[in-house]
């Protein structure tokens, strides 16, 4: 028990991290940091990387020296450190997005062999709420959003892809909401939580994060992100940007 507390003041301080740099953002000056394309693969094929602009972020110059811009063709996009590989799969569900310094071969996201990452990475995940991906939508509603919880009853009743709903958070996951559709997250090392529900292996690095539903459909956005101790600072930034770019009442 003592450890356990221990790791939920670490998070916590750690979270607090993350808002107080995160807010300081709003006075800082914008940057521009270099537009990545990322190829995809999924539903109907391959998609060549696209190309875009330059994009303007509010960072300070030293920190948007490190950044990024990452998108795929029919992805959101997120900001992770230069240098960088990528790599999108989409089909009728949604899409994710996945950004590390070294990611496997492509066909490694669509095998059964391949279990995850297990060291540094972002996911970005955008789930439909009008398709297959309202199961997923459902889910975390349950875990995280309890106001909304009648869309996934909804869901639950169908009686098609989903058998039970989760019945709330996961028990270790620090939680901080910005309000009844954006929350931040924190799941500690070596645990099960919202940061383990992507493509990311628990192991002794904690994964931050956030989820926001955005109501017209309702759709899931789901960001997790675990760097390394060289930029772990990175963390605040991203997220906030996350957030500022896809509100919950976009439509």
């Amino acid at each position: 028990m003592k450890r356990i507390l221990h790791l939920l003041m670490l998070c916590s301080a750690s979270l607090g991290t993350v808002y107080i740099s995160a807010q300081q953002t709003s006075r800082t000056p914008s940057s521009v940091v270099p537009f990545i394309g990322c190829p995809s693969d999924g539903q109907v094929g391959p998609i060549a990387a696209p190309t875009g602009h330059p994009k303007r972020v509010k960072l300070p110059s030293a920190i948007a020296a490190r950044f990024a811009y990452y998108k795929g063709d029919d992805s959101l996009g997120v900001l992770a450190p230069r240098g960088w590989q990528c790599f999108s799969t989409y089909g009728s569900n949604g899409s994710s997005l996945f950004v590390a310094p070294l990611l496997p071969p492509h066909k490694s996201f669509f095998s059964g062999s391949w279990k995850g990452f297990s060291g540094s990475v972002i996911q970005i995940s955008n789930m439909d709420g009008g398709t297959s991906g309202r199961f997923s939508v459902a889910e975390t509603i349950a875990r995280v959003f309890p106001t909304h919880r009648a869309f996934a009853q909804q869901v639950l009743d169908e009686h098609l892809g989903l058998d039970k709903l989760p019945s709330g958070p996961y028990p270790t996951d620090v939680l901080h909401y910005r309000s009844p559709e954006v929350v931040e997250y924190t799941t500690p090392p070596n645990t099960d939580g919202l940061g383990t529900q992507t493509r990311l292996l628990k192991n002794g690095t904690p994964i931050t994060g956030v989820e926001i539903l955005q109501t017209e459909e309702p759709n899931a956005i789901s960001l997790a992100v675990r760097l390394s101790a060289d930029t772990s600072d990175l963390a605040p930034f991203i997220i906030r940007d996350v957030e500022q770019n896809n509100p919950p009442d976009a439509k």
